[in-house]
């Protein structure tokens, strides 16, 4: 890809490769497609370097690797402040190993797509302050279930066995 794109055919060329790949946000906080007005918002907060030439022209291969790192960032979750971090100043090289590796952990850690239906109940049950579960077809847990979650919660993931000595 040497040809300089208009801002349209870099979102199309980005929604291709992700359809391409089912790479897809996390969570609704962004759209499934790449826009226009993606590429403007990004472009502000500076997770995409300016075009080559003024007027929404001028898109090449590292404008696409940026977008294509964005995307696999947002699959695994990660907020635009956390992605924004994570790639300022990256090099082409560098993007495109990005590509190279996320496609890798993606493949070996990949998970049912979050699409939600139209006849789902969903049910939010607050295990504690912090945690929560959500049911997509309404179930609930008991309260064993609830507690025996919340000692795996407060204990292990805190790196604390079950007398409450640290674990080495």
């Amino acid at each position: 890809m040497n040809d300089a794109l208009s801002a349209q055919q870099l979102a199309d060329s980005v929604n291709q490769w992700c359809d391409e790949h089912s790479i897809f946000p996390a969570n609704g906080q962004t759209g499934e497609q790449m826009t226009v007005r993606n590429i403007r918002y990004y472009r502000t907060l500076g997770l995409l370097d300016p075009p080559e030439i003024g007027g929404g022209q001028g898109f090449g291969e590292k404008h696409r690797l940026q977008l294509i790192a964005i995307r696999l960032l947002q699959a695994q979750g990660l907020p635009l402040r956390r992605i924004q971090q994570l790639l300022f100043g990256r090099s082409l090289e560098e993007l495109k190993e990005i590509e190279d590796r996320g496609l890798a952990e993606l493949e070996e850690t990949r998970v049912a797509a979050f699409r939600p239906s139209a006849d789902e109940s969903w049910n939010m049950i607050p295990l504690n302050d912090e945690f929560m579960l959500i049911s997509r077809r309404g179930r609930t847990v008991g309260t064993e279930m609830r507690q025996r979650l919340l000692a795996v919660l407060e204990g292990e993931l805190i790196g604390k066995n079950r007398t409450g000595d640290e674990n080495e």
